[in-house]
């Protein structure tokens, strides 16, 4: 048996909660935990994993109704083992076919008429378990399959075609990328793989490698840019020209701006799968002196430094002698 988390202590709610009070607390909870609002937090993103599958499993009533009864076990589902076997899948934990009585026997404190045909659907009615096993039709393994795109294809969503092998030889399937997809993302399209005769189609699972950009970085939903500014500019300030996805913008670059400092454009960055919200695009400023200097300009620069009075470095701890 799985060792996860109730689903209800996961949202913090009661087992008499509410569908809107189940609602609140997912969303609020999303929210909260959202990989967008903690990039590079490892704890953050398996809480929101866990927030997502409790959710989906509460918000419907007859899955809720299942894992009120059988707990994770109730709410699976059937899986094509690595040996073509079929096996029921939920959480982390799988068992076989042959197991699923005996493993229903222990939930509850014992298999009650009716269980099985009230979980599958009948599969499990009549005959029992044996006439079951030998009813269930055949289903075609799941394929997993490595698929590389451009960065824009990642960004705005596009459409492939792929050669799969299956048993009736090599297909040419049509596959469409949801905008939003991230570097390493799985997308599993349910019934993609053709079905043996009388049997299940199998599911394609695409592995989805984004190429770098010229010079976006994505983390998440948002999008960093490195902008160059002269030491004019930073100092007085500017209105400088900036990419985005949109197309060029003008921002304002404000005066004494230092260099790695990050101006942000919101909504100028990339819809997450499954959301309508965009991301942010930060843009990195870097300050850059001018390669070679005219002999007016070495005067100036000359002239210039001799008014500045006080050292930026003043403020770094090994300055007044700080030492860790």
């Amino acid at each position: 048996m799985s060792s996860k988390r109730d689903y209800y202590d996961v949202l913090g709610v009661s087992r008499s909660a509410s569908a809107d009070e189940i609602k609140r607390a997912y969303r609020r909870l999303a929210k909260e935990h959202h990989p967008d609002r903690n990039p590079d937090n490892a704890e953050s993103e398996v809480k929101f994993k866990e927030v997502q599958e409790a959710h989906d499993v509460l918000r419907d009533p007859e899955k809720r109704k299942q894992y009120d009864q059988y707990g994770e076990v109730g709410v699976g589902e059937w899986q094509t083992g690595s040996g073509g076997q079929r096996v029921y899948q939920w959480g982390g934990s799988s068992v076989g076919a042959d197991d699923l009585e005996d493993l229903f026997s222990s939930v509850g404190g014992g298999q009650r008429p009716g269980m099985f045909e009230e979980i599958f659907g009948g599969a499990f009615s009549g005959g029992g378990r044996r006439r079951a096993r030998q009813r269930a039709p055949a289903r075609s393994a799941d394929q997993e399959q490595r698929v590389s795109i451009s960065f824009d294809q990642a960004v705005k969503g596009t459409t492939l075609n792929l050669t799969l092998n299956t048993p009736a030889g090599a297909q040419t399937i049509e596959v469409k990328i949801p905008p939003g997809v991230e570097d390493g993302q799985k997308l599993r399209l349910r019934g993609r793989i053709p079905a043996p005769p009388g049997g299940v189609a199998g599911d394609l699972i695409l592995v989805c490698r984004i190429q770098s950009h010229a010079y976006y970085t994505r983390r998440g939903a948002n999008l960093y840019v490195d902008v160059p500014v002269s030491p004019s500019e930073a100092a007085l300030g500017a209105k400088i020209e900036v990419p985005s996805l949109d197309g060029s913008t003008i921002m304002t670059l404000p005066p004494g701006t230092p260099s790695g400092s990050k101006l942000r454009l919101k909504g100028r960055g990339v819809c997450s799968v499954g959301h309508g919200d965009r991301g942010d695009l930060y843009v990195v400023i870097k300050i850059v002196p001018p390669a070679a200097l005219t002999d007016e300009q070495r005067e100036l620069y000359t002239a210039l430094s001799a008014l500045d009075e006080n050292s930026p470095r003043t403020s770094c701890p090994w300055f007044s002698g700080v030492s860790t």
